[in-house]
């Protein structure tokens, strides 16, 4: 599974962005798709996940209510759309990938576990 997640952008307190994760390899229907940041001197943090299905979501408590994972199966891509956007909320996101109906567990995300497959980060920072 190859992932290119793109998006970010400076942006200040309160506005939106939505982010993009473009899956290859394989179609949407056979991977799990997760989202993560990490902050300067931080670890990687898991935001949320959209299983293979479709019908299953997580969220992390920190972004709960304000984020929400989404995905076109035509054009094979997982959004995170980020409104009502924070200081804190400030990092790389990346988007990872896991097939065969593993990957979206539940939260907490587990970055050195649950995924295999990861994009690059696209870096997302908002201003106060």
């Amino acid at each position: 599974v190859q992932l290119q997640a793109s998006g970010g952008g400076l942006v200040q307190a309160g506005e939106s962005l939505r982010l993009s994760c473009a899956v290859s390899g394989f179609t949407l229907d056979y991977v799990a798709i997760g989202w993560f940041r990490q902050a300067p001197g931080k670890e990687r943090e898991g935001v949320s996940c959209i299983s293979s299905s479709g019908k299953t979501t997580f969220y992390a408590d920190s972004v709960k209510g304000r984020f929400t994972i989404s995905r076109d199966k035509a054009k094979n891509t997982v959004y995170l759309q980020m409104n009502s956007l924070k200081p804190e909320d400030t990092a790389i996101y990346y988007c990872a990938g896991e097939g065969l109906g593993f990957g979206c567990y539940g939260v907490p995300m587990d970055a050195r576990t649950d995924f295999s497959s990861w994009g690059q980060g696209t870096q997302v920072t908002v201003s106060s």
